[in-house]
């Protein structure tokens, strides 16, 4: 009997309420009655076996749409951008619309990590990690979309406030277009090194699991020599509770600073004040979309059930549901002031989205983004894989389309009937937009392949360690 019971306090698991009262039958965070020893197996065992055929079926596809990324580019800067389907007045396309979207992507694995880390959201143990990564290689493929809509990518470095000779030519800080090379760098900075401490436990334990000498080298030096020492863990600790707190306001600061590429400008469906929250809400709602299609698969090929648990899936689930909200609020908002302020070209530009050219573009945005996730007011759809799986590529989609709607429905309809004009896709359009997917879910799958895709170290802090030591001592002794 523990310390609560001999006072009669209730007791508590970590992240959860009283064990006592109506929260006590919240499923636990891992489950199956798992030892220690069980959670480095179950979780590093995949890092030194051959890949799966499962995993195999994912990667090739991937690598060929990563191929097609990367021969389009090339044909891009070899040719020229007009092989893409940019013109007047749309000279914003796919390349800003994905690289929002991708942006955006990027935001819920430092939601995750850093956020919940300081509100102290133990639920998070189990798809912070994963989440890291997924930021890491969003932003990794969101970077290429600005470079290559400069039209000249080998003078990139023009964008940075080097001495140089040019004369006037000179970087304009008062432009957001170079607030994002700022706020974009920093956060992607930030984020591979809150990722990289994370991962050294992980990454020693690893080390001291290999069996092979080179790869048992690669660990160690990875792994910075770590020892597991109570001087390592208070140093680890305090490491990565500063980067979190660094962390935490890049969240809302570099969407807000994306938001502005088209709240700073005139033209009518951008000028809004709207968008800075509404951009960031946006975001984090994409991005947990995708966060949960990564987990489900994830938690099937590598057999992660026990780790990544429905109770896991219905938090975040609920996660998606307020996020949807709050987007629809600003969706209504945006109609709202349109109409109240009694400008012409505001008010002419959203019956042009609803009514326009780009009806069906706005119809999938609405839809997918405010109308299906109601679905997760419901507890048995919460809890249902195949519902849950198919809502966040369903709002993946809905949120890749309400970025192509903001660019597109802007611009191609000006002040002038004259000015106006059509934007279609072309072959090179649909070449950066899957290989972009392609690029993205490469690197992921690599990721899952030699690295450890969930948290080892903090897993085990969630356990009851007098129960996980003993199920290790009966389990090696049933062995031996």
């Amino acid at each position: 009997m523990d310390q609560s019971e001999q006072k009669g306090l209730p007791r508590y698991h970590e992240g959860d309420g009283p064990l006592d009262g109506p929260r006590a039958e919240r499923e636990p965070l891992v489950t199956g009655d798992k030892s220690y020893a069980d959670v480095n197996e179950d979780i590093a065992g995949h890092t030194e076996r051959f890949p799966t055929k499962l995993w195999w079926m994912a990667f090739l596809p991937s690598l060929g749409l990563f191929g097609v990324f990367i021969v389009t580019l090339t044909i891009i800067i070899a040719t020229g951008m007009g092989v893409t389907g940019i013109n007047h007045p749309v000279g914003w396309g796919v390349f800003i619309v994905n690289f929002v979207f991708w942006i955006g992507i990027g935001h819920a694995g430092t939601l995750i990590s850093a956020i919940l880390y300081l509100f102290r959201q133990t639920w998070r143990t189990a798809i912070n990690r994963s989440a890291e990564a997924m930021t890491i290689f969003a932003v990794m493929t969101a970077g290429i979309f600005p470079l290559m809509h400069t039209g000249r990518p080998w003078f990139a470095y023009w964008l940075f406030p080097l001495p140089n000779g040019r004369g006037p030519l000179w970087v304009n800080f008062n432009s957001p277009l170079l607030w994002d090379v700022f706020a974009v760098s920093t956060y992607a900075t930030i984020s591979i090194v809150f990722w990289y401490i994370g991962l050294i436990p992980d990454l020693a334990s690893i080390r001291d699991r290999a069996k092979h000498p080179i790869r048992r080298k690669i660990y160690g030096l990875l792994s910075l020599g770590w020892t597991g020492g109570n001087r390592a863990w208070r140093h680890y600790e305090s490491a990565y509770l500063m980067l979190a707190g660094l962390a935490t306001p890049l969240v809302l600061s570099v969407h807000t600073i994306v938001s502005f590429d088209f709240a700073v400008s005139q033209i009518p469906g951008w000028h809004t004040t709207v968008f800075p929250p509404y951009f960031v809400a946006g975001a984090i709602f994409s991005g947990f979309a995708m966060v949960l299609s990564l987990v489900i698969i994830m938690r099937e090929v590598f057999n992660l059930k026990h780790y990544v648990t429905m109770n896991h899936i219905e938090v975040m689930c609920k996660v998606l549901l307020t996020t949807s909200c709050v987007v629809g609020i600003a969706y209504v908002t945006e109609f709202f002031i349109a109409y109240y302020s009694g400008a012409v070209g505001e008010r002419f530009h959203f019956s042009n989205r609803m009514f326009g050219p780009y009806w069906w573009a706005a119809l999938l945005m609405y839809g997918n983004n405010v109308v299906l996730p109601q679905l997760l007011w419901f507890k048995g759809m919460r809890r249902n894989l195949w519902v849950v799986f198919i809502l966040s590529i369903t709002t993946n989609i809905g949120m890749w389309f309400e970025r192509y709607v903001i660019v597109v429905s802007s611009l191609n309809r000006d002040y002038l009937p004259s000015a106006w004009g059509l934007y279609d896709f072309k072959w090179a359009d649909w070449g950066l937009t899957l290989g972009s997917f392609g690029m993205f879910m490469t690197l992921f799958l690599l990721f899952c392949r030699f690295l450890p895709t969930i948290s080892i170290a903090e897993v085990k802090a969630t356990m009851d360690p007098d129960e996980a030591a003993r199920d290790t001592d009966t389990k090696e002794a049933a062995r031996g």
